[in-house]
This record gives structure tokens, C-alpha cells and sequence, in this order.
């Protein structure tokens, strides 16, 4: 038989072509130049490409035996995700490869920008001695504030203790116990803008968080302060950034990511107290290898029809058929708790009841952690490392089986308690032969609608009126309702009104809302990508 060709489009370490081995053919081309990619496509059964390799739905199309594509790090923007999961392509990459590197990256540029390394010395190298004009700042007593306290942001901190500095972070989906822990007091966003002597940035870019840091959080922060970014450009408004450097209202920067890139060309790199580098947080020969060693092993994996922890789409391996169609539903539930929630959860509980109880159903359990963890952290979340994610974040996670489902086939449940005590839980289940998805619970009432790209759910004490009042809100912002559905309790009692809706609801839609119908709560899902 002939062995499972691997095309390796960019470079690989020498120790993930080991891991490789004998077992398949591998080839080589250059993924940059498209003349050679695409021939080269026809007939290999995965390929393995780093940033510089377009992998869209052309390429795709090229590749008819095309099984798993390996990303060599961390982030997917070169990969078609979608185009490949309608193909039926596997995408895989290498979560916590360079977590490491962009820890000490942004240490380094903390250090730099403090003690104007970058500054002094290119006047060094250009013939001029100018200690006084670069004179810094010790670490020694400062506040820093670290915008996200994920598996990087955790390892930043754990480094800058040694520096004697006060760590504060923002971070509403990290339990403050577990902050603690690591000596990190948590704080409001505004207080650590206003707190902070360096602020170091570690979150995911989402609408929520792209301009997190502008033009009023700049006029809000010490004029001593130094701003670090080695996340995800544009969270850091680079032209509020450029202004309040410019005025004295900022000391210092240090960039390694930017908005758009590559950037070569920046009002901000003609300011002295910037120092930027072309985004080098995972530039490390470790992190490099790291990448390449768990990206081999992820093709080997799938070729050999096995399990994939580090798959980010399609699903494939040693799971049983009737489990797979869930596990979509399952990551849906996850990413509804953790909006419903508002924050991480104490406790989390897992539970699948029915048939599918008779299976292994574990990799459920990492489904729905997935889908918890997705909107909120920096990393790109896998099954391999969501149970990190739980446990860095000191959420006690349990998985609850039972053949007993009295009122559906199969049924998942998400079900979690609050720091302050309260409960919330999600449950999902799936419908027909073409696996059709409904959300069938929420807080205890039951319903039936379709997990949607926007939901909304408001709590009150039922009483006539309310349906009304709800829909004419959203008609006079031109927000079209798909369906609604009123629960209850009890005549009278606590009532849950559920709404599918065309696009995604204004946070001062919502507010006006709950303001109305005096809801108790009132909570916007959004599971588009």
C-alpha cells in the first residue's frame, strides 16, 4: 500500500518531521508562490503550512484527497476554517506552542520600554553617549496591570513577581480566589486603567475588546504610564495611542502587534518612547519547535483516524457516531453559559443524559469546556487545553451521566454555580435524523428554539403586556424578531421570555428593555463566528 503523502508547504523543524517518521511520504514546496502550491495539492492527504501559506477555498479545491490541514502555531487567518470544514478537511493547530515566547516577549518589551533599551541604543550605534536623555524607571514598587489573565497573561504575571512589582489584572471570567493565588488582585477596568504604571495587554480581539484602550481610557490613565501589546492588534487604539504619547498624557509603549499587517509604516515609529518589533512574540527556535513537533503529531493522529485533540473544526477519531453530531451542541451550550453567566463559574457541571450515556461521552464534556472558554480568553481554545483553562482559572469542573431522560432521547446540560451562589444552566438537544439543534432549557424553564447567531433572554415577574412591550422596543430599532417564546413557572410567577432575532441586539436595547418590563435579568447570546 502506498503511505499518506504529507505536503510540508513552509519550514518544519527537523523534530516534527521526526515525529512523522517512516510512516508517510513527505514532500516539500514553497506554500508562498501559488504556481507550486496548488499543483502540488492534487493528490497529498495533509498539509502542514506556518503563516506565510494561503490556504483558501481555492487551494482547497485543489486538494481532492485533502484530509487535515496542520497550522504550525497558533493563529488560523491564513486558513479557510470554514472552507475546509465544508470539505470535510480537518484543521488543526499548535494551541499553546508559543505561550512561553510572547510571555517573555512582553516581558522584555516591559523592560525595554521602561529603561529606554531600544532608544539608547540606536544613539549608541549612531556615535552619541546620552545617558541623561534616556534616563527610566525601575519596576521595583510599580503597579502593572495585565489586561487578561489567561495562560499567558498568568505566565506574565508569574514572571514580573521576582521584580517586586503590585500586580493587578482585569479579567470578569477569572475567580478571584484563584487571582489570589497567583498574588493578582482583580480590579474593574477602570480602576486598573487608572492604577496602573504599565499596562500589558493579553486578551482576545473580539468587537468587545477591538479599541478597548482609546481615546477616553488614554486621558484617564498616569502620564507615567507604559502600555505593552504583544495580544492582538487593535485592541490598543494606535491613533488614540499615537495622540497621548505625542501630548506627554502616555511615557512609553511597546508594540509587537498592530491593526493591520505587515506594518511598515506607522505615525507611532517616528515617536522616541516607542519601541515596536514585527510581531515576534512566537519567534522563538522553542516555540517554533513546539509548533512543529504538536502540529506532526495532530496529522499523524488524524491520518491514522484517531482522535484530534487540537482540531478546531471537524471532529474526527476514536468517538463513537451516535456522540459526534453533539459535540457541535455541546460547544454551543458552553459559549450560552458563559454569556448567560456573565463570568466563569465557580463549579461547572457536565451532564448528558439518555442513550448517548452509554458511550464514552468525555469528549462531550471537553466540548462544552471549549465553547465556555472560546469568547473569553486570548489562546485559541482545543480540546487539549480547555481542562487547563478550567484549572488555571480555578473552576472545579464534574461530568454527570445518566440513562434517565425522561422528557428527550439525549439531552446535554451546562450547569453551573456563581461565585455569589446563584445557578445558571443551558440545556441542548438533537432533533430528527438530520440532528436538528434546539436549546430545550434555560434557569429551569422549558423551552424549544434553535440556537441561533443572536439570542436574547430576559427574567421577570409574569403579568400581561410584556410580548408588547418587547416587540415594539425592537421595532423601533429595526430589529427583526424570528421567533419568541414565553416560559413560566407559575401563573404569575417568574417567567423567562427567549428571542431569536435577525441581528445583534445594542447593549442600550437591552438596557431599555429590562428597564420596561422590570426584568430581573437580561442577557444577549451571540454564537455567530
Amino acid at each position: 500500500m502506498s503511505k499518506p503523502v504529507v505536503l510540508v508547504a513552509e519550514e518544519l523543524s527537523e523534530a516534527g518531521l521526526a515525529v512523522l517518521g517512516a510512516d508517510f511520504e513527505v514532500r516539500h514546496t514553497d506554500g508562498a508562490d501559488r504556481s507550486q502550491l496548488l499543483p502540488a495539492l492534487a493528490d497529498v492527504d495533509a498539509l502542514i503550512v506556518r503563516s506565510a501559506t494561503k490556504v483558501d477555498a481555492e487551494a482547497i479545491a485543489h486538494a481532492h484527497k485533502l484530509r487535515v490541514v496542520a497550522r504550525a502555531g497558533v493563529g488560523l487567518d491564513n486558513v479557510d476554517v470554514e472552507a475546509a470544514t465544508k470539505a470535510g478537511v480537518m484543521v488543526v493547530n499548535a494551541p499553546t506552542s508559543n505561550i512561553v515566547s510572547a510571555a517573555e516577549h512582553t516581558v522584555a518589551l516591559i523592560l525595554a520600554s521602561a529603561r529606554n533599551v531600544a532608544q539608547g541604543h540606536s544613539a549608541l550605534k549612531n556615535g552619541e553617549w546620552k545617558r541623561s536623555k534616556y534616563t527610566g524607571v525601575e519596576l521595583l514598587e510599580k503597579v502593572v496591570g495585565v489586561l487578561g489573565l489567561g495562560r499567558i497573561g498568568q505566565l506574565v504575571a508569574q514572571r514580573l513577581v521576582p521584580f517586586g512589582v503590585e500586580l493587578i489584572a482585569y479579567d470578569p471570567y477569572l475567580q478571584p480566589a484563584r487571582a489570589a493565588q497567583m498574588g493578582v488582585r482583580l480590579v474593574s477596568l477602570e480602576e486598573l486603567i487608572k492604577q496602573s504604571d504599565f499596562i500589558t495587554v493579553h486578551l482576545p480581539k473580539s468587537k468587545e475588546t477591538v479599541g478597548l484602550i482609546g481615546d477616553k481610557e488614554l486621558h484617564e490613565v498616569k502620564p507615567s504610564v507604559h502600555i505593552v501589546n504583544v495580544a492582538r492588534g487593535g485592541i490598543v487604539d494606535e491613533s488614540a495611542l499615537y495622540s497621548a504619547l505625542k501630548e506627554g498624557r502616555v511615557a512609553g509603549a511597546g508594540l509587537d502587534v498592530f491593526a493591520k499587517e505587515p506594518c511598515v509604516d506607522s505615525p507611532l515609529f517616528e515617536l522616541d518612547n516607542v519601541v515596536v518589533t514585527p510581531h515576534l512574540g512566537a519567534s522563538t527556535h522553542e516555540a517554533q519547535e513546539k509548533a512543529g513537533t504538536q502540529v506532526a503529531r495532530s496529522v499523524k493522529l488524524a491520518l491514522s483516524g484517531e482522535f484530534v485533540p487540537d482540531a478546531v473544526n471537524v471532529q474526527g477519531g476514536a468517538v463513537a457516531e451516535d456522540i459526534k453530531p453533539g459535540l457541535p451542541l455541546a460547544e454551543k451550550l458552553g459559549r450560552m453559559f458563559t454569556a448567560l453567566a456573565g463570568e466563569v463559574a465557580a463549579r461547572l457541571e457536565v451532564e448528558v443524559r439518555g442513550e448517548i450515556a452509554a458511550h464514552d461521552v468525555r469528549v462531550l464534556e471537553l466540548a462544552a469546556l471549549k465553547g465556555v472558554f472560546t469568547d473569553i480568553v486570548e489562546e485559541t481554545v482545543t480540546y487539549v487545553n480547555a481542562p487547563l483553562l478550567a484549572t488555571d482559572r480555578g473552576v472545579a469542573v464534574e461530568l454527570v451521566t445518566s440513562s434517565d431522560s425522561p422528557d428527550w432521547r439525549n439531552v446535554v446540560t451546562v450547569r453551573g454555580t456563581l461565585a455569589d451562589g446563584r445557578s445558571v444552566s443551558v440545556s441542548g438537544t438533537l432533533s430528527g435524523p438530520r440532528h436538528i439543534q434546539k436549546i430545550v432549557e434555560v434557569n429551569g424553564f422549558d423551552m424549544e428554539i434553535e440556537p441561533t447567531d443572536h439570542l436574547a433572554f430576559f427574567s421577570y415577574a409574569d403579568r400581561p403586556g410584556i410580548v408588547g412591550i418587547v416587540g415594539r422596543i425592537m421595532g423601533d430599532h429595526g430589529i427583526n424578531i424570528a421567533s419568541m417564546q414565553v416560559s413560566r413557572s407559575a401563573r404569575g410567577g417568574k417567567a423567562l421570555i427567549a428571542l431569536t432575532v435577525d441581528s445583534a441586539i445594542p447593549s442600550e436595547v437591552v438596557v431599555q428593555i429590562a428597564e420596561e418590563i422590570g426584568a430581573e435579568t437580561g442577557r444577549t447570546v451571540t454564537l455567530a463566528d
